[in-house]
């Protein structure tokens, strides 16, 4: 069975993947350290899971959880990383999927940008989304999905 996991705490696109996710009828996990409250819909297919506010917590939540057959949802890169790694399948926001070919250019560009805010550089954030954003995302969320459905159970 394929799931969705939601790095929600800062996840602009979760009204997206409840809709999608409702028409496939896949479960979604919304994962929260609670920092922000979250009120997902009351839908059979979504639960909300609250960690505790320890640093990487629901990292750890989600890709303890995740498996070849599922996709995350995040825009954080060493999350995506350890998804990747469990063979499942990211979606950030953007809608720029996350691949094994291209997330080592993700982690540097990251520790570039960490590296330039230490130094008083740049510092801004993400952008906000716009409509050709949640088009791509939505776009880049049902390829990711419909990949993930047709890979075969372990056995």
């Amino acid at each position: 069975m394929t799931d969705i996991y939601i790095d929600a705490d800062a996840c602009p696109v979760r009204e997206e993947v409840y809709r999608v996710a409702t028409r496939l009828r896949l479960k979604v996990f919304v994962v929260s350290n609670g920092s922000r409250p979250l009120r997902p819909p009351s839908l059979p297919n979504v639960e909300m899971i609250l960690v505790s506010d320890r640093a990487d917590a629901a990292d750890d939540w989600v890709s303890e959880r995740i498996t070849e057959r599922d996709v995350c949802i995040t825009s954080d890169i060493p999350l995506a990383a350890r998804c990747l790694a469990k063979g499942a399948r990211v979606v950030p926001p953007s809608g720029r999927p996350l691949t094994e070919a291209n997330i080592g250019n993700a982690l540097a560009g990251r520790e570039l940008s960490r590296h330039l805010r230490e130094l008083g550089v740049g510092g801004r954030g993400p952008a906000p989304l716009t409509r050709q954003d949640r088009s791509r995302f939505l776009s880049a969320l049902d390829t990711a999905v419909q990949a993930a459905l047709r890979t075969p159970p372990p056995r």
